[in-house]
């Protein structure tokens, strides 16, 4: 939809967009205030309703303003998100590097602290096995808005890192398999099908994914991939082969692992469609927060197929979820009060920059 708006003849909405942005940066629209109404803003700038809603989308792709159904509009841009930690000592200074990507330490402690505030002692407690519901139903909310993915949230399963994830796919899909990797791959995707004691079949990686001569010849009934710039490769799959991919996993008994990893900072307004879109029985998909937040958030997820979610159910329901409750109910604020996706947004818009 952003891609049609961006090729339209009419410039008028861009101009509205920059108003309106000047607008909130400077404070006439505070934080949380609602926006005029679409028709009172047609009214104002004299413009179709159309050519409004391009510059409010313009707006909400770039993390300004959220929209209610039936409510309206609303800021959530606040001017201290813009920036990061502040006041690092000399000596931190040597020894932190602070990359482009990094999340604004002042929204974390932020609603670190809103967190404590609304949940008080109970986030000394104990979440379901899965994972705090809090946060899966902000995952799967994040999914549908980012990744256009409808998922269920009783289908999400929470972990301390991507590894302890892979080492539940194991338990989940059996040992007895042989479990297809890319190569060169993600150096702890191999190290840790080793150490669960699997057969693996590296398959050599082509310009745009798995090559297509190894996907058919192997013996694998797994295959973990990494559609968006595998490391250390950085090669990314294109339609043609996501549907290839598709094809394979639909013989009997196979199954994807699709590590979505660091796909959050494409520089396109929505990522590729996942695999998990394309074939939600089949595919297992699979993220992390510690790219987008911080290395040491080792806070990661993936959601199900349903026949794998029932099989975890019944085998697997004796774990505990191995991330703190406090922190999953800090992520899960993140997701839900927009801090995240602003985030995002604003690394996006950079790379976009870059790219240009």
């Amino acid at each position: 939809m952003y891609d049609n708006v961006m090729k339209t003849k009419d410039k008028a909405y861009i101009r509205i967009y920059e108003q309106l942005k000047d607008r909130i940066l400077h404070e006439d629209y505070l934080y949380d205030t609602k926006l005029p109404s679409k028709r009172e803003l047609s009214r104002q700038f004299g413009v179709s309703l159309p050519t409004i809603e391009h510059a409010l989308l313009m707006l909400m792709e770039e993390g300004y303003i959220r929209s209610e159904e039936r409510s309206g509009n609303f800021v959530i841009y606040r001017k201290e998100e813009m920036f990061g930690r502040e006041g690092l000592k000399a000596s931190l200074r040597e020894t932190i590097v602070t990359e482009a990507s990094s999340f604004p330490y002042s929204v974390f402690a932020r609603t670190a602290r809103e967190v404590l505030s609304i949940y008080e002692e109970s986030v000394l407690g104990k979440g379901d096995g899965k994972g705090c519901h809090t946060l899966r139903q902000a995952i799967a909310a994040y999914l549908g808005r980012y990744r256009g993915m409808h998922v269920d949230a009783e289908r999400i399963v929470i972990g301390a890192g991507s590894e302890y994830l892979y080492s539940l796919v194991v338990s989940l899909l059996g040992r007895t398999r042989v479990y297809g990797i890319e190569d060169p791959s993600y150096e702890a995707i191999g190290k840790t099908y080793r150490y669960q004691d699997v057969v693996i079949d590296r398959l050599p990686l082509g310009t745009h994914g798995i090559e297509s001569k190894a996907l058919k010849n192997t013996k694998a009934s797994i295959l973990h991939v990494t559609p968006y710039r595998s490391y250390p490769s950085n090669t990314s799959t294109d339609h043609k082969k996501r549907k290839e991919y598709i094809e394979w996993v639909n013989e009997t008994d196979r199954w994807i692992v699709e590590d979505d990893y660091e796909s959050e900072f494409t520089p396109a307004i929505l990522g590729s469609e996942t695999l998990y879109e394309m074939d939600c029985d089949h595919v297992i998909y699979m993220n992390t927060f510690s790219r987008t937040v911080s290395p040491s958030i080792r806070l990661s997820y993936m959601v199900l197929p349903q026949q794998l979610n029932e099989k975890y159910n019944a085998t697997q329901s004796f774990r505990s979820c191995t991330v703190s409750l406090y922190l999953q109910l800090i992520m899960a604020q993140l997701l839900n009060n927009g801090s995240f996706e602003r985030h995002l947004n604003r690394v996006r818009q950079n790379n976009r920059n870059e790219n240009e």
